[in-house]
């Protein structure tokens, strides 16, 4: 499969095939029951900066399973692939000169499990203050930090439809 927004010839070897090596990880974990609703999104198209919502009520918002929180804004996710970075052809733009182009993606299952995986990026990418090795899987409030930027993944499931949460069960 061939993403336009996971390109590396930007890069210099030999990050450019730590780069392709991810993308080749990401893109093999999609599955098909993932890759075929994310064409009918409704996300695709629009701003740049196209996941970005500024209004609390909007339609794309309040659809949304999961969405993504900083200090600039509430991003909602697609099932399918998010591409995270500075450049504005990713689903989620971070205006932040020390995140790479293309420094992480959120993939989206279709039966509500989300996983967290950097694409290479020059600082990596951090999960609850650990950097990640691989496809980690996501909770909700679990927080993801780029360079000094910190982001909150957020599930609208309750705590028992999103596979990896930890739930403790009252007697």
């Amino acid at each position: 499969m061939n993403d336009p927004r996971l390109n590396s010839v930007h890069l210099e070897l030999p990050r450019r095939q730590e780069f392709r090596a991810a993308r080749d990880l990401l893109l093999n974990g999609c599955g098909d029951r993932t890759l075929c609703p994310q064409g009918s999104s409704g996300f695709d198209g629009g701003s740049p900066n196209h996941t970005a919502v500024e209004q609390p009520g909007s339609a794309e918002l309040i659809a949304a399973r999961f969405v993504l929180l900083d200090k600039d804004g509430t991003y909602p996710l697609k099932v399918g692939l998010n591409t995270v970075g500075r450049l504005p052809d990713n689903d989620i733009v971070i205006e932040d000169g020390y995140v790479s182009r293309r420094h992480c993606a959120i993939l989206v299952h279709s039966d509500n499990r989300c996983e967290l995986q950097d694409v290479a990026s020059k600082n990596g990418t951090f999960l609850n203050g650990r950097k990640i090795a691989g496809p980690t899987p996501l909770k909700s409030g679990d927080e993801i930090r780029m360079c000094s930027r910190n982001i909150v993944f957020m599930s609208r499931q309750p705590d028992a439809a999103v596979p990896g949460s930890h739930q403790t069960q009252r007697e």
